[in-house]
């Protein structure tokens, strides 16, 4: 049967809603390592998978990495000198810092157990080989003073900065998809069983049950699994007949979908949001902790990219691969602001679906 296309859109629509803030700039400086080979120009994949082959290799050595999108080479944090040298010989740069992964893991843990006041977030930084805690402005009086006690108590271990914003996840404002008391964005379509499906944030599934394309509109999809807080995914069922192609909206053209895969720090991406259309910026961390009202959500990628109300749930990509849904932040797309994704391979995963 020929499937009608959804007026004035795509259900291939992308978008993103609102995020927190954690952190990770990050810089190429060595100055702790001793010179060496020039580091080999790598893409962002190729640096992705060197990346995962040294960690894999150095072991308890290894204390994080990113990319650095304008020189094309990757820069990988390592505790001695000997690991330094093997990251060379690989074609990498070698940094060398003090704290390990484990250390932060460590740091991270009693910010979890001591520290998850509403209103915060963190995420180890590589440049800083820190744990970056962020509060937001509601975060004030004895609550502010109980984080910046945990902060202190953690040494050069952890750093806390505020945010001028509000760390929420939005549902309201986008045109994407509808719900009885919700308008989402949608993030990428999947087939799970051979069946089309999309996907899109936890926080917006549990809202709707029963999606349409246009407020008051037949009914095209129906919710069947989803998860916030804790992680941020939702899986949505298509029972209407309507196109479901695997593409981003770019507001003026389309881009194909053919995968998914996981983002790299320094990685430039795009978001396509049914409020604020499409947006660039950077992936500054990755298993970023955020602490919205409604419980604590792990396992997102941080970025510098801005979203507004509405754009929940919509797409992170880069290129044709698929890499995150919108899950909440603060700030807006005239000002700046920060954003976390869900990661789509972790959602692809947990369904039993993939692209396409």
């Amino acid at each position: 049967m020929k499937h009608r296309r959804m007026p004035k859109r795509r259900v291939a629509l992308a978008g993103a809603g609102v995020a927190v803030l954690a952190a990770a700039s990050l810089t190429l400086q060595n100055a702790n390592a001793a010179p060496g080979p020039t580091p080999d120009t790598l893409s962002v994949t190729s640096a992705g998978k060197l990346a995962g082959e040294l960690s894999a290799g150095l072991k308890g050595d290894a204390a994080g990495s990113y990319y650095d999108a304008k020189a094309k080479k990757l820069v990988v944090n390592v505790l001695n000198e000997k690991a330094a040298d093997q990251v060379r010989r690989a074609g990498a740069e070698p940094k060398v810092v003090k704290h390990s992964l484990a250390q932060l893991e460590s740091a991270r843990r009693t910010l979890d157990a001591d520290a998850a006041v509403p209103g915060t977030a963190w995420a180890t930084d590589p440049k800083t080989n820190q744990v970056v805690v962020t509060a937001d402005r509601t975060v004030k009086g004895a609550a502010l003073s109980k984080v910046s006690k945990v902060v202190s108590s953690l040494g050069d271990k952890a750093a806390l900065k505020r945010s001028a914003g509000e760390f929420r996840p939005l549902i309201a404002g986008g045109d994407a998809i509808w719900g009885s008391s919700a308008r989402c964005s949608l993030g990428f379509n999947v087939t799970k069983g051979g069946q089309p499906y999309f996907l899109t944030a936890g926080h917006c599934g549990n809202a709707v049950k029963s999606w349409s394309d246009q407020q008051g509109g037949q009914e095209i999809a129906t919710t069947e699994a989803s998860t916030f807080p804790g992680r941020d995914y939702s899986l949505a069922k298509y029972t209407g007949q309507t196109d479901h192609p695997s593409e981003v909206n770019l507001y003026g053209g389309t881009q194909k979908i053919t995968k998914a895969a996981e983002a790299t720090v320094g990685e430039q991406v795009k978001r396509s949001g049914s409020t604020t259309q499409v947006h660039d910026g950077t992936v500054k961390a990755l298993n970023a902790t955020v602490n919205y009202q409604e419980g604590q959500v792990d396992g997102l990628i941080q970025t510098d990219v801005c979203a507004e109300p509405g754009d929940s749930g919509g797409a992170l990509f880069d290129g044709e691969s698929a890499l995150g849904l919108t899950s909440g932040g603060s700030g807006d797309c005239s000002q700046g602001g920060e954003t976390f994704f869900q990661p789509v391979p972790e959602a692809l995963k947990e369904y039993g679906a993939e692209i396409g």
